[in-house]
């Protein structure tokens, strides 16, 4: 489905400038975790994607799943303020994970806009071409002939809409988990329910959210 953005100029340049920043400094997620999101959620299994922005940059946080943490690594802020809204939405109790890979195997694609980040620099990555590869990733997914829930937190990932055919897919959107917005918006969203219920209204098996 990517092989013309792999092959692209702008992708080799990407490339170049992630191994040129791995050499000289931490990055996260591990080089082998780059493309977790891709590989946990194959293309014919998607039916829901999250977009994040960039992956967690402090230690032993990001691999390669947005908003998620490996098992044992404390919960982050924003994702927290997810499973408040989780077990608000649909009554679930508080997850004792932050591993979201259960929802990566049924069907969730966890995708972040920008794939790598530099240790302790927010958005250090951004600009370089993960974003036209992300991009193109939405866009595969958005031809995709059933229909596909994409719940986009936040202004960054709510520009993506654009991307998406609203006439075939559902869009859930709100403000961003973080703290900083979470009040703005996303409490109160239910995205969880609202992307079973499309799921189900086109015929399609549900996400079991529990974790």
């Amino acid at each position: 489905m990517l092989r013309g953005e792999l092959d692209a100029p702008y992708f080799a340049e990407l490339r170049e400038f992630v191994r040129d920043e791995r050499r000289r400094h931490t990055v996260f997620p591990p080089a082998n975790e780059e493309f977790a999101a891709l590989h946990l959620t194959p293309f014919q299994e998607v039916k829901v994607l999250i977009l994040g922005q960039d992956p967690y940059h402090g230690p032993g946080q990001a691999h390669g799943l947005c908003f998620s943490v490996r098992e044992g690594v404390a919960v982050p802020p924003s994702l927290l303020n997810i499973f408040k809204e989780l077990h608000s939405d649909l009554g679930l109790p508080m997850p004792t994970t932050g591993c979201l890979e259960p929802w990566a195997t049924q069907g969730v694609l966890l995708l972040n806009a920008t794939l790598t980040v530099r240790a302790r620099q927010a958005g250090s990555h951004q600009g370089h071409g993960w974003e036209r590869f992300t991009d193109a990733v939405i866009s595969a997914v958005d031809g995709k002939p059933e229909r596909v829930v994409f719940i986009l937190w936040g202004a960054s990932a709510r520009r993506k809409k654009a991307l998406i055919d609203l006439k075939r897919h559902t869009v859930i959107e709100s403000a961003h988990p973080s703290p900083l917005s979470a009040h703005n918006g996303f409490f109160g969203s239910r995205p969880f329910s609202r992307a079973n219920e499309a799921l189900e209204a086109a015929g399609r098996e549900p996400v079991s959210w529990m974790l």
